[in-house]
């Protein structure tokens, strides 16, 4: 095979949990444009005609799906609607998260909820996925982790800014994400279902203060946040059999951030 052609996710049937965020869309926008039947979630019904639209004006099909990670029910209507119009699925990127706490001093009613949706509802979704590419002899699911699963908050980077970064529930979620990846990857690994994590660096945005970016980037070996494009080759290498050996592993894509 052309090493190429081991990139082509051409007949793929994929899914990305969210899609509509930063991180999310250009995901969605990678598997489409390898080849991939890719379809994203969201928990808004009402958004979903919208959402499609959005990728369509690009000249990118992605389908929109509703899906409420809160709710098993929810997941597995999901995964029989995939199956019953596919047949298949090969392709799980858990990328959906949802940020229930802003700082130390919530309520504990929001780090439960939290965990239900984060931990829970990411088990659940693997689970349920995981073992129908198991029946079928091969998969590939990848956790979209974070640099702040890996290293603690740096308070200097938000000095003087209207918003921080200590939110305990996100930093407990994405560090779990990375060990859970290895039990997935060492669970599925004998069906050869691969799981692998990709802990991305900060995006930068419109919304992005300069004097924040500037801070940031110089934390970074690359000097510079991530763009809009900078996680789609991870993406496709690890949805694609070009990483047909690798599994278990966490690939920090944050132009050095945890390097430094």
């Amino acid at each position: 095979m052309n090493v190429m052609e081991m990139f082509s996710l051409k007949g793929k049937v994929a899914l990305v949990t969210g899609g509509a965020g930063l991180y999310g869309r250009q995901i969605a926008v990678a598997l489409a444009q390898a080849g991939a039947l890719t379809s994203m979630t969201s928990r808004d019904r009402g958004r979903l005609q919208e959402l499609e639209a959005g990728f369509a004006a690009e000249g990118i099909d992605v389908r929109a799906r509703c899906l409420d990670q809160e709710s098993e029910e929810s997941i597995l209507a999901l995964r029989d609607e995939l199956l019953a119009e596919y047949g298949r699925v090969d392709i799980l990127v858990n990328n959906a998260v949802a940020r229930t706490m802003g700082s130390w001093n919530d309520p504990l009613d929001a780090f439960d909820r939290s965990m239900r949706i984060n931990a829970t509802g990411l088990f659940a979704i693997t689970r349920a996925f995981g073992d129908k590419m198991a029946e079928q002899g091969s998969g590939s699911i990848i956790n979209i982790g974070s640099i702040q699963g890996m290293v603690g908050p740096d308070g200097e980077l938000y000095e003087g800014m209207d918003f921080h970064g200590f939110v305990p529930d996100y930093f407990f979620h994405k560090g779990g994400m990375v060990n859970f990846t290895r039990f997935v990857a060492s669970y599925y690994g004998p069906r050869n279902v691969r799981c692998n994590c990709i802990s991305p660096g900060g995006l930068a945005s419109h919304r992005t203060p300069d004097r924040f970016a500037e801070r940031y980037s110089g934390r970074t070996l690359l000097g510079r946040m991530a763009s809009g494009t900078d996680l789609m080759g991870s993406i496709v290498f690890l949805a694609s059999d070009a990483s047909a050996y690798v599994t278990g592993v966490n690939l920090p894509v944050d132009g050095g951030y945890t390097a430094k």
